[in-house]
């Protein structure tokens, strides 16, 4: 089976992204126990016990080309500080969605996030000539929806009743994306925020 998108690393001045191996699975733990992640209410984020067995999983749906998960480097320390990937990947059309991402809490809301998106973004329309993007988030989770709106995507709508969460609830899913056509605004927009002075 010939994997779509090939293997990619990225590296810009706040950011790394390289493929997501077990050897990362210590300090992933670590950064969940530090920042109790795994308690988060709207997150999908594993136990630090079992933070292995979700590499293995993402891993096998990589092998199986519905996935391309990353460990995300802070560029100020080289530490792993977290993961995203690029999930529901339709070769044929092409699209995919970036998602299944977490931080430590000490790079949130910094010019990581931004600039891991748009090296993500930069890929995917670029060189992989996708035709949409997508973002999905928790419909509560509007922390996560704020994020996604700066990024420029637009608001698609809500898959109702979409999943169900570790805790046994039921999740409504807020959809987004950004389509090929919109790609140079939301690129320049993103280089814009990273080079602005930060307060």
């Amino acid at each position: 089976m010939v994997l779509w998108p090939d293997e990619f690393e990225a590296h810009g001045v706040h950011v790394g992204i390289i493929p997501l191996e077990q050897c990362h699975a210590p300090i992933l733990a670590e950064v969940i126990t530090k920042g109790k992640l795994h308690q988060l209410q709207y997150a999908s984020i594993p136990e630090p016990a079992k933070i292995a067995e979700e590499i293995e999983r993402r891993t096998q749906l990589r092998s199986e080309g519905s996935m391309q998960p990353f460990a995300v480097l802070d560029k100020r320390t080289d530490q792993v500080v977290g993961m995203t990937s690029y999930m529901n990947i339709d070769a044929k059309t092409p699209r995919l969605e970036i998602g299944s991402t977490w931080y430590c809490p000490s790079v949130q809301k910094t010019a990581l996030n931004t600039e891991c998106k748009l090296l993500l973004l930069s890929n995917a329309f670029e060189n992989l000539n996708c035709r949409a993007v997508e973002f999905r988030t928790h419909v509560m989770n509007q922390q996560s929806r704020r994020a996604i709106e700066r990024l420029g995507a637009k608001f698609d709508g809500i898959l109702r009743a979409h999943m169900v969460m570790a805790n046994g609830s039921i999740r409504d899913t807020a959809v987004y994306s950004i389509i090929a056509a919109e790609w140079p605004n939301v690129e320049e927009h993103l280089t814009w925020q990273l080079e602005k002075p930060r307060r």
